[in-house]
């Protein structure tokens, strides 16, 4: 009896379901672009959960995840592959985008726009009708598997128009757009994912409501759902509120001295 074939994708599937909390139709609407293998965008500020989302969709489908964090240092070799020398002299290797293209994975390029666009202009053929990959170094032409979808992830607010993406990338995409959930299910989150009593929860939430306030006005960004759970774990371990704060939020978010006072003035509000 032949031994089973190994599972190419097994180190991507999520065994696990993560932990996500619907701020609207994002999910039933995800659901209709899997439907159709849609290429999809996901855009909305740092730490609003839209890594966090993707991960529940691919548990939730039963779909291997390969996750690449996009830098501008990302070479085409990085996301399809190379030849590289082994036991057996060189041999081509297959890149991450590769494999889920090959094997049928969702493969998430989070923060697009921080690669190189001579990079990232290798996904073209696979989001559009043709659904392709060309390896040019191997001289081969990779046909999606039926079930590969690509989805990508950026922030439209932070990114200089050097950086924002190109028209003809973005018309390849549908696009769901995410922002940070509304005070009460934030809390939730927060609340679940430090482990910490929902009314103090609810106290950095406020927080992080006044510092979104300053974006643009001396902040690049307000305090992330994700810097919330920080505060909340290093203070479900003892540390104070206010040392947790100013160790995860204000000197994470500013170097400016008005700024950073005007932060610990929305901690000082909640927490004296």
């Amino acid at each position: 009896m032949n031994a089973a074939v190994p599972d190419p994708l097994a180190a991507y599937r999520i065994e696990t379901e993560p932990f996500y909390r619907p701020a609207g139709n994002e999910v039933a609407l995800y659901r209709q672009a899997y439907r159709h293998r849609m290429p999809l965008i996901l855009k909305g500020p740092t730490g609003c959960g839209k890594t966090r989302f993707v991960e529940h969709m691919a548990w939730s489908l039963g779909r291997p995840l390969v996750t690449l964090a996009c830098n501008e240092d990302m070479t085409a070799s990085d996301l399809v592959g190379r030849y590289l020398l082994d036991a057996n002299g060189t041999a081509w290797h297959d890149g991450p985008l590769t494999l889920a293209v090959r094997h049928g994975g969702i493969c998430y390029l989070d923060e697009v726009v921080e690669a190189r666009q001579d990079t990232t202009v290798v996904i073209h053929p696979l989001t559009d009708a043709r659904r392709i990959l060309p390896l040019d170094k191997k001289g081969e032409l990779v046909r999606a598997h039926p079930d590969f979808q690509l989805v990508v992830s950026y922030n439209p607010g932070y990114q200089s128009s050097a950086k924002d993406m190109k028209p003809s990338t973005r018309q390849r995409f549908a696009a769901l757009e995410f922002d940070y959930p509304g005070s009460a299910l934030e809390a939730e989150i927060v609340s679940h994912e430090a482990a910490i009593e929902l009314d103090l929860a609810a106290k950095l939430v406020a927080i992080a409501r006044c510092s979104r306030e300053l974006k643009h006005r001396g902040l690049d960004e307000g305090v992330s759902t994700r810097m919330l759970i920080y505060a909340g774990v290093l203070i479900r371990d003892g540390v104070t509120p206010r040392e947790s704060c100013e160790m995860t939020m204000t000197r994470a978010l500013t170097d400016d001295p008005d700024m950073a006072s005007a932060l610990q003035g929305f901690v000082e509000a909640q927490f004296g």
